[in-house]
């Protein structure tokens, strides 16, 4: 990812522009124990299966369509993950050494092995990293029915 001090300097400038959300410190809801917990992974990395469709853009906009996530199975294999992440500054390398930099799936079934978690959710979701958070609403009311479903009580927001 470029640093804002090498980006030029208009793209700086509506980068800094951009309203950031400000959110409670409290948290919205109580829960069990995180040894009790079923957990779910939530990335922004623009992750989907070799077989999904990939990831769009709104035509004349850099923005990803809004609302837009894929499901991805708990046993997805590594190698049938795939990122198509629009933004061209977004550095791919990690996630092509080890999928778990963007993606800790591994790590969420060891940590569920040692007991640190109490299980792994059956499917996890990625969205596009690029897309403005107040247009992703929809999505995130339809995606809060789904992990309900899923009895998932806790999710690992993994940001990129």
């Amino acid at each position: 990812m470029a640093r804002l001090d090498q980006v030029h300097p208009a793209m700086r400038a509506s980068l800094l522009a951009m309203e950031c959300p400000v959110f409670a410190t409290h948290p919205w809801v109580s829960g069990p124990p995180v040894s009790q917990r079923r957990v779910a992974l939530i990335s922004t990395a623009g992750l989907h299966r070799r077989d999904d469709r990939p990831f769009a853009v709104t035509t004349g906009n850099s923005r990803a369509i809004a609302g837009d996530y894929r499901v991805i199975p708990n046993h997805v294999a590594a190698n049938d993950l795939v990122m198509s992440h629009v933004s061209t500054n977004f550095d791919r390398t990690g996630f092509q050494q080890d999928w778990n930099v963007v993606f800790p799936l591994d790590r969420l079934h060891e940590l569920a092995q040692e007991g640190v978690i109490g299980s792994v959710a059956a499917f996890h979701y990625s969205f596009m990293g690029a897309t403005e958070p107040r247009h992703m609403e929809t999505a995130a009311h339809e995606l809060s029915r789904l992990l309900h479903q899923d009895h998932v009580n806790a999710v690992l927001l993994v940001p990129v």
